[in-house]
């Protein structure tokens, strides 16, 4: 299994140092790279006051100048906010740049301010969504194509210049629904799981887009995305990594994630409630056998690991050096 790192950009409260924030993300990324990782993902929001930065493709350029093998990508790119072709353009552009790196990452969205900010009717995003994922692909096919959907009409168009990568970029997906990895497994090349769900919850939805993958003649390729923390100690990770997640858990508790709708009370919102077969968390051994055991039941071809929460701001620069260091050394290696 291979693994890559996501980040979060974002200075709460009010998003005041950002370009340290950038500063800090790209020394990362660096470091991920000599320790072994494989990738760096970032997503994309809008109108956050903490300033969570609204163009992940553009810090995937930064990453990819400053790197030579990480794969750069998105997860995601909130797919129903953008012109398909702008979009087909921006990922060859950076294809070109990162000489064949870029991995895209797409999902529908679940905030009304990232739609509201466009003028895009959130209840169209399903629709909107499948369109514009057509029109990704003919756009990297490299041949002349027209549109006529309910959305978008395009008309006799050939995008230039081609990606690097044949046939196109990886398309990937995040899901949590069943719906949706379905739509995945027929319309995309991977699926992402969300990182604050359970192994259970994941088992069952990778479980979804296999079967749809299969029957759709296509070789299943699933992802997933954990809230992860290697540190000296369970101890350790608890105190340095527990708050920040918590933080993250809240906000998506109040927001009504369905992943959380069992806790009724935010009194119930713990770490010690939460944490079990959700985070993982703790010293290199134990991290070690979780990622083994996440691996043989999922099946994933790679982990990305959310060690930056947007909610929160942290972990600190310095403590997320320190964990990328110690996955490189003590997990990476071992892992079958």
């Amino acid at each position: 299994m291979k693994f890559g790192i996501y980040s979060s950009i974002a200075n709460p409260p009010r998003g005041e140092d950002l370009p340290r924030c950038v500063d800090e993300v790209i020394e990362e990324a660096q470091l991920a790279e000599q320790a072994g990782f494989d990738s760096c993902f970032f997503g994309e929001h809008h109108q956050d006051k903490d300033g969570f930065l609204p163009s992940p493709l553009i810090v995937c350029t930064a990453v990819a100048a400053s790197t030579t093998k990480l794969r750069v990508g998105t997860s995601v790119i909130l797919l129903p906010l953008h012109h398909p072709v702008r979009l087909a353009e921006d990922v060859v552009t950076l294809d070109i740049i990162s000489k064949g790196r870029v991995t895209v990452g797409v999902g529908l969205g679940y905030q009304q301010a990232d739609f509201g900010a466009f003028g895009v009717n959130m209840s169209d995003r399903v629709e909107l969504f499948e369109e514009k994922v057509g029109i990704l692909h003919k756009c990297w096919s490299g041949d002349e194509f027209s549109y006529d959907g309910k959305h978008h009409k395009i008309e006799n168009l050939t995008v230039s210049p081609a990606p690097i990568q044949k046939p196109s970029p990886p398309l990937w997906i995040g899901a949590s629904a069943p719906v949706s990895a379905r739509r995945a497994a027929n319309i995309a090349d991977a699926i992402v799981t969300t990182p604050s769900t359970t192994l259970d919850n994941t088992v069952k939805l990778i479980d979804h887009y296999k079967q749809a993958a299969v029957a759709a003649g296509k070789t299943p390729a699933p992802v997933i995305m954990r809230d992860a923390w290697v540190a000296g100690s369970r101890k350790e990770a608890e105190e340095v990594y527990g708050p920040e997640v918590m933080q993250a858990y809240k906000y998506y508790w109040q927001n009504g994630l369905p992943e959380f709708l069992s806790i009724k009370n935010e009194p119930e919102l713990t770490l010690e409630r939460v944490a079990k077969d959700r985070l993982i968390m703790g010293d290199p051994e134990e991290c070690l056998s979780e990622f083994q055991r996440w691996s043989d039941a999922t099946g994933a071809e790679s982990c990305l690991l959310r060690l930056r929460h947007a909610h929160s701001g942290g972990p600190s620069h310095a403590q997320i050096m320190k964990t990328i260091d110690l996955i490189g050394d003590r997990i990476i290696p071992y892992m079958d």
